[in-house]
């Protein structure tokens, strides 16, 4: 995925795990960081350099929730939101690049991937 997905957000100055830090946040903004790292499956030590750069390139920022101080809520920019009118047609583009969708082996190893990768994310979860 990120081979497909790389050459396409390269001009836009994202990688695809930020890409997908913005996907989350388009769905919903405000979220805590903890609930964020929940969505994505990430931990705070891998999650919080990629929420500095997004930052840094004026896509999101992070404050202090007024009502719970300990709590950082991560919003969009207006930067962060028009990016994704510029994303539109990205995962179209990307599928393309992965081959033809439409061809039963290919579907059956992306499910299978999923499938695998699903249960090893559960492994790993479990293991802490």
């Amino acid at each position: 995925m990120i081979r497909a997905y790389a050459p396409l957000l390269e001009p836009l100055g994202l990688t695809y795990a930020q890409y997908l830090v913005l996907i989350v946040l388009w769905e919903e903004d405000a979220l805590a960081v903890r609930q964020l790292g929940e969505r994505l499956s990430l931990d705070s030590a891998t999650l919080t350099p990629l929420l500095k750069r997004l930052e840094a390139q004026g896509a999101i920022e992070r404050r202090r929730d007024p009502e719970d101080e300990r709590v950082v809520r991560v919003r969009l920019t207006a930067r962060g939101r028009a990016l994704r009118v510029q994303c539109r047609g990205l995962s179209a583009s990307a599928a393309c690049r992965l081959g033809d969708l439409e061809d039963p082996a290919l579907l059956a190893r992306i499910a299978r991937l999923r499938t695998e990768l699903t249960e090893l994310a559960d492994q790993l979860e479990s293991s802490d």
